[in-house]
């Protein structure tokens, strides 16, 4: 039965990760531990980039932490050494508890009891305790590599308007996050893509007269299953990919250390993705389709008839149009699965808050990807262009995080390879 409702209760939000981990074939401390930071996020009601960033923080220190004990990877930045007798979930899971409580410190009780349950299992004794003094290393490592990286920096977007005239007062958000430091691109303008296309174009005009049809709140042109999945991929964030790459995870029964290495690799590259939208939307500044329509006559364009009443399906997102955060974001994660795991993929499925009772399946990842951007023509967000582009920017952003960070020992001799 499909239900398009929005819901947002931590309550349904708490069975979708139950689901996603309990139908894992093989789950371990970094599956266990993304989906404890990801209800952490979801029920602070954590905007997207800064959500990403803690993600960002926890797997790659977990990464750093299992990889000090194997040696087959290339490090991130730290550099930890360890008997290869320490345990290996020990060191995982305290590295994510001390990342998490030192980001989330009012979580810190139910954090220091996931800690405990989480380590239970492991026989007390040197292993052990070297695990978790391995563990807190590395959280301790990039906390410190982090503490300067901008992501705290006051926001000051400054209303565009004339002298005593009013706008609207809400301010937007994610202004100042295109300029926190990236884990892998030089900048967060590297991948700045080229300007939209002009408001007297044929791209434009086809494509604000195709959101105007199929994403308004009263279209008649958008289907019943195309409504499901745009109210579907209301969700934002990590949430939108962590459920895949856990059932992966476990379906892939991959070791801890190749396990890690995969989070840790995914929230690299769409951390830094969202740096390089934000980057690009405030520095574009381009109106969303709500703006467009109800302003369509003043562009000159006679082929794009102005709507007086227009409004999206859903809520219009509170930052400006050009890129589309949704497509650079899941294209990132996308391209980062089929490099380890190949387009075709063991049937992975997905929940959400947002469209309770709709459940989506994908066994090509490309199949996923384009339908998170075709939600957002769906739910009047976003433009076809902006959707391409914004995949294009998150294919280029994985291709670096894959070809520079958490090599295997043998291409790091090899740089060639």
């Amino acid at each position: 039965m499909i239900t398009t409702g929005l819901r947002c209760r931590c309550t349904v939000f708490a069975l979708v990760l139950s689901a996603a981990v309990a139908g894992a074939a093989r789950a371990d401390a970094i599956i266990d531990w993304n989906a404890k930071a990801e209800m952490i996020a979801f029920e602070k009601r954590m905007t997207p980039p800064p959500n990403a960033r803690i993600m960002a923080m926890m797997q790659i220190a977990m990464f750093e932490a299992v990889n000090a004990i194997e040696h087959r990877y290339a490090p991130y930045k730290l550099t930890l050494t360890a008997d290869r007798n320490t345990s290996k979930d020990a060191a995982a899971a305290a590295s994510a508890h001390d990342v998490l409580v030192a980001l989330h410190p009012d979580q810190q009780a139910s954090l220091d009891s996931a800690l405990r349950a989480s380590i239970a299992a492991i026989a007390d004794g040197e292993p052990k305790a070297r695990g978790i003094e391995l563990g807190r290393k590395a959280a301790a490592g990039i906390i410190a590599l982090r503490a300067d990286d901008g992501a705290n920096a006051p926001e000051s977007y400054r209303p565009v308007t004339a002298t005593g005239v009013y706008v609207p007062t809400v301010i937007p958000v994610s202004s100042t996050d295109g300029a926190v430091k990236p884990w892998t691109m030089t900048s967060g303008s590297q991948f700045r893509p080229a300007p939209p296309p002009a408001l007297d174009s044929d791209v434009w005009t086809k494509d604000l007269n195709e959101i105007r049809e199929v994403g308004g709140r009263t279209s008649t042109k958008r289907t019943a299953e195309q409504t499901a999945i745009a109210r579907f991929w209301f969700v934002t964030g990590p949430q939108a990919w962590n459920p895949m790459v856990r059932q992966l995870a476990a379906a892939k029964k991959l070791d801890l250390l190749d396990s890690a290495r995969l989070f840790a690799l995914v929230a690299i590259a769409t951390s830094d993705a969202f740096i390089a939208v934000f980057d690009a939307k405030y520095h574009y500044n381009l109106w969303r389709p709500v703006t467009a329509i109800r302003n369509a006559d003043v562009t000159g364009n006679k082929a794009t008839p102005r709507d007086p009443s227009w409004l999206p399906l859903g809520d219009t997102p509170m930052h400006p149009e050009y890129p589309c955060a949704h497509c650079i974001t899941s294209a990132a994660a996308a391209v980062v699965l089929q490099s380890l795991f190949g387009n075709d993929i063991p049937e992975v499925s997905m929940t959400s808050a947002t469209a309770p009772g709709v459940t989506r399946k994908w066994t090509r990842l490309q199949e996923y990807m384009d339908e998170v951007a075709a939600a957002r023509t769906y739910a009047g967000f976003h433009y076809r262009f902006s959707n391409k582009v914004g995949q294009d920017m998150g294919r280029k952003i994985a291709e670096l995080t894959l070809a520079t960070q958490l090599r295997g020992a043998e291409a790091v001799a090899n740089p060639s390879r």
